[in-house]
């Protein structure tokens, strides 16, 4: 049977699991972390590093290296929440050609979905690398509250990683299939999910038989551990400022290293009542001396710069209960997941609200990939008992005269369904009528985002108002649109399903998938390299330990001097190869030195007497 992987993408950190003889298991990556942070940099050399490696090097490499870019994913360059992106972030994004949001970095610009597509490639490896096996299809989870073009940016990503989504999941409901995994309960949970950048809250029953049902999601694409940290930035930024008058926020490494420190402290706050905040040489003063950053940071500050923060999670959470027509008290769980969750005034508000303790039975940062598994390895094996019941995160409809939204749809309707409305035309003598559709919650339908158009024409000629035409919505489990409208009277009718543009054509995505695939040869030849030569180093450094001896021993016959010479010979040439980066000449060379290892060996063990 088909291996299907579960990738949790991350804003701050990713994630990749597999089911395992029946068992949901995160995979390690390289260094035997079992997340990956979402990091992209490119070296002066153009040398492209994902995950904690280029995590390691962002402060002395600030401007070309990038974090949080599932916050700008999908997102058109003139939102509101890329603006605030622009102004904060110490990397350079710019506008893409299809209004989209773009990124620079060093002498290239990237896509949003070309950046994520790094970090599932890496994913992918580290699946291939555990597994010894290629790996091609995969569950990619996104936050409940994504609206289409960012789930479709998303699958772009994965495309262009050279991998096949197979299916979309929101990431609560993944959570809540980790939580559920194996177990036999009938219950109504929560699912309160603040990661780095998003924050989504699912209200889901789990029924006998494996029936997972979501009865209602929200959230918040731009609130998250990302909004924190930046609480704390300021605080610092303005305290430097108070203190020397000079503005931290002018310098890029300077900015790096305020991010570094609060996250760190932050983190540290969970456990700890107060850290101390120490940047020595964080910037030069214009008369040439150095300034240095130190501040005490206390819990209770913390929680005063984001008491806000926390509070919008918990009106959401207000809201969603309410959608949901459920009583506080009819929660029997509440699944905490995200790093942010960690957060003891985060845990505190979670518990008032819901009047509960939250379950500790899940890793917040594990849970999700760990339930995108459980999905993956559903979907491919008959067998499994599993039935997925999601909700639609936004309304969805088409604007009517004067520009108003009128909702087909409503916000948390279970997928698949569908839904029809008959509309009258709105001049006289119309023949053609255009049908915008949109997703979002807004009224006003300019608020909400437009999915597709598409015209209907050939309508009879009439007094207005008198032309009846039927609208209808239809959305598939993997939530892909449908919309249909038809003249009542003649049965003139046009479609279109609407799949969102994540803002790149077909031709880009191509060309990116062309691009991922020759860094992955480049990577492999790279990675075959690096192996050869930690061989060749080893047989190398034995062969120049034992010259000395070997040399004292066979040095009185003319036999002895030569082998000597062409083992010196054999040991320079191999170096050179090594230098030179060429693996076949590396390859070449092992043969001889295996061979001059061997002797050298038999002569120094040989008893010489």
């Amino acid at each position: 049977m088909e291996r299907v992987i579960g990738i949790d993408l991350g804003t701050t950190n990713s994630c990749v699991a597999i089911v395992e003889d029946g068992v949901p298991t995160v995979i390690p990556n390289r260094g035997g972390y079992k997340t990956t942070p979402s990091m992209v940099a490119v070296t002066e050399a153009g040398k492209r590093l994902v995950g904690h490696i280029a995590k390691r090097q962002a402060i002395t490499n600030a401007e070309n290296t990038v974090y949080a870019a599932k916050r700008l994913i999908g997102r058109k360059w003139s939102s509101p929440q890329v603006k605030n992106a622009v102004l904060t972030a110490s990397y350079k994004i710019i506008e893409g050609p299809h209004g989209d949001v773009r990124i620079q970095l060093r002498d290239k610009t990237y896509s949003v979905p070309e950046i994520s597509a790094m970090v599932l490639q890496e994913m992918k490896v580290c699946a291939e690398d555990y597994l010894s096996e290629p790996v091609s299809k995969a569950v990619v989870t996104v936050p409940a509250y994504f609206n289409d073009t960012q789930r479709q940016a998303t699958k772009d990503a994965g495309q262009i990683a050279g991998l096949d989504v197979i299916r979309i999941v929101n990431e609560p409901t993944a959570a809540a299939l980790a939580y559920g995994f194996g177990k036999t309960m009938e219950k109504t949970i929560a699912v309160f999910d603040l990661g780095g950048g998003t924050f989504d809250i699912s209200v889901l029953e789990i029924g006998a038989g494996g029936v997972f049902k979501v009865i209602a999601t929200a959230g918040d694409t731009f609130l998250g551990g990302e909004d924190f940290d930046a609480r704390i930035i300021d605080w610092l930024v303005q305290g430097f400022k108070d203190q020397h008058g000079v503005d931290l926020r002018q310098d890029r490494m300077a900015l790096q290293r305020l991010k570094d420190a609060a996250e760190k402290a932050k983190c540290e706050l969970s456990t700890v009542t107060e850290t101390e905040i120490n940047l020595p040489f964080i910037i030069s003063s214009g008369r040439n001396e150095a300034l240095h950053l130190q501040r005490v940071l206390t819990r209770s500050t913390l929680e005063s710069l984001c008491e806000d923060l926390v509070e919008r999670c918990i009106e959401i959470c207000k809201q969603t209960l309410e959608d949901a027509r459920l009583d506080r008290d009819e929660v029997e769980d509440v699944v905490l997941v995200g790093g942010m969750t960690r957060m003891p005034r985060v845990q505190d508000s979670v518990k008032e609200f819901f009047g509960r303790e939250p379950s500790k039975g899940v890793h917040p940062d594990e849970v999700v990939a760990l339930g995108a598994a459980v999905q993956g390895s559903a979907l491919v094996d008959e067998t499994k008992q599993m039935i997925l019941l999601d909700v639609t995160p936004h309304a969805l409809g088409i604007m009517t005269f004067g520009s108003n939204f009128e909702e087909l749809i409503p916000q948390n309707t279970t997928v698949p369904t569908a839904r029809s409305k008959i509309f009258t035309t709105s001049r006289d003598r119309q023949t053609a009528v255009k049908i915008l559709v949109m997703q979002g919650e807004h009224q006003k339908a300019t608020e909400n985002e437009l999915l597709g158009e598409f015209i209907l024409t050939g309508l009879r000629s009439a007094p207005k108002g008198q032309v009846e035409i039927e609208v209808t919505f239809e959305i598939n489990s993997d939530g892909i649109v449908s919309v249909s409208a038809k003249d009542l009277e003649n049965g003139q009718q046009q479609s279109i399903q609407v799949t969102a543009s994540s803002g790149l054509t077909k031709e880009e995505v191509g060309r990116m998938m062309e691009d991922a695939k020759e860094y992955m040869v480049e990577r492999q030849s790279s990675d075959e390299f690096e192996g050869l030569k930690q061989e060749a180093e080893k047989l190398i450094g034995d062969i120049e330990r034992m010259f000395p001896q070997v040399e004292q021993i066979v040095a009185s016959s003319d036999f002895g001097r030569d082998a000597i010479g062409k083992a010196r010979g054999i040991v320079e040439k191999a170096r050179a190869a090594i230098v030179k980066r060429d693996s076949a000449a590396v390859k070449e060379h092992m043969e001889s030195l295996a061979r001059t290892h061997r002797m050298f060996k038999g002569v120094v063990s040989r008893p010489h007497g």
